[in-house]
């Protein structure tokens, strides 16, 4: 792992020093689109704070730590097809408010549409809070200092790989992911195996951007051991390096209730260490590459297209609506009792991406991809927002097994307001 984070350094280094030149030579020497073909790039930050600061599991006190295992990244892939640009990010938290999606925008708003920017969280339960969950002191735990660093380094993230696009193909493949990965801890069998790939192909045929899609709750370590630590994605990344697959970024779906990572041990007992960090990360990464590898496919100049809607959502949680209000991030309006949020449809060539501003519940992520009309079609859950669970009103406060997840989501509305706004934007692209 100390070589692919070596490598890792040294390029995050090398983009610094040439990203600047670059992002000058597009920006005034270049005042209109010149490239016709298909370009792709990416960019990664290290975010780690240092000193280490309290890792977030979820509402609640964050819980102090002693060491930390891997490093918390954020990634931008940039994507242009000569007209259009549209970036996808990672962050590797929780979630990532709008509020610090905007501040990121606002800084590359230059280069890319701030409505192109789908902004998107791993869902580590290890790293610091980015909500500002309250504590119990009658503060919160939140350091908006080291989130006003991350959004920086995000925003650098984003110019760097504008900065370092290049001409690619792109190659996109989705098939079920075998082993022993994810699981339903509410119902084992109902989990979507589907993993989809996006992966940007040099013109040696060589990848060097692997998007990773799939909907699991990074939570090997979790909050209570002390450690801060991107979970699985850190290995998932390090062994798509080591494989040959490039620089990694992954995005995750449709994971909510509760696709967790599948650490049960031969005696009924989680494993929840380092090695089982690795060896679920590296299985993925193995299968990702496994699923892409079968197909010689290659787009060689798709189009991008992006839309989205902005949905309102009701808050009918009075506790999420106590913690978006006292938030010092201010996540909803002191006297409103809603919330907006951006949902964004992308299509890349005959590959179709939707937003999820939240944790979806399976069932809701079958139907979508069922309702979506790409030749492969992506949920990219946790992102534009982080606004707790959804779920259906059938399922919402229905059974006991759902208390959790129930106080923990805005409201039984969600879900059929987000979804109508959906497939509007599904049925609005057929007509294009």
């Amino acid at each position: 792992m100390a070589k692919n984070t070596n490598q890792l350094r040294q390029y995050i280094i090398l983009s610094k020093k040439l990203g600047s030149v670059f992002l000058f030579i597009c920006l005034f020497s270049q005042p209109t689109f010149t490239f016709a073909e298909f370009r792709a790039g990416i960019g990664v930050r290290i975010v780690t704070p240092d000193p280490l600061l309290p890792v977030s599991g979820g509402v609640g006190p964050s819980k102090n730590v002693t060491r930390k295992k891997g490093d918390l990244t954020v990634r931008a892939m940039v994507l242009e097809d000569g007209n259009k640009r549209v970036a996808f990010v990672s962050t590797d938290f929780l979630g990532f408010p709008a509020v610090l999606g905007d501040r990121v925008r606002s800084q590359v708003k230059s280069i890319i549409s701030p409505e192109h920017i789908l902004i998107g969280a791993t869902h580590t339960h290890s790293a610091p809070d980015s909500y500002g969950f309250p504590n119990n002191t009658g503060g919160t735990d939140a350091n908006l200092e080291y989130l006003d660093l991350v959004c920086k380094k995000t925003a650098e993230a984003i110019k760097d790989a504008f900065a370092h696009l290049r001409p690619a193909s792109l190659k996109v493949a989705t098939g079920n992911a075998k082993g022993k990965i994810a699981y339903n801890y509410y119902a084992p069998d109902l989990y979507d195996r589907r993993c989809s790939v996006m992966q940007a192909i040099d013109h040696t045929g060589k990848p060097f951007i692997t998007l990773v899609n799939y909907a699991i709750h990074p939570e090997v370590l979790g909050s209570n051991q002390g450690i801060l630590s991107p979970d699985l994605v850190g290995p998932l990344y390090d062994r798509i390096l080591s494989k040959g697959g490039g620089i990694g970024i992954f995005m995750n779906g449709a994971q909510g209730g509760m696709v967790t990572a599948d650490v049960r041990g031969a005696d009924g007992k989680d494993i929840q260490n380092w090695s089982e960090c690795r060896r679920i990360g590296y299985l993925l990464a193995d299968e990702a590459l496994r699923i892409t590898n079968k197909t010689s496919e290659e787009q060689k100049n798709p189009k991008i297209t992006c839309t989205w809607k902005n949905v309102t959502l009701p808050v009918d949680s009075p506790l999420l609506l106590n913690i978006m209000k006292d938030s010092p991030l201010q996540l909803a309006k002191p006297n409103e009792k809603s919330i907006t949020t951006r949902v964004n449809l992308v299509n890349v060539g005959y590959t179709q991406i939707l937003t999820i501003p939240g944790e979806a519940l399976p069932n809701i992520g079958f139907y979508l991809k069922r309702k979506m009309t790409g030749k492969h079609n992506l949920l990219f859950g946790l992102t534009n927002d982080a606004l707790g669970y959804i779920l259906t009103k059938e399922d919402w406060n229905s059974f006991e097994r759902y208390n959790y997840i129930t106080q923990t989501s805005l409201g039984e509305s969600t879900a059929d307001i987000y979804l109508e706004k959906a497939i509007q934007l599904i049925n609005e692209a057929k007509k294009r």
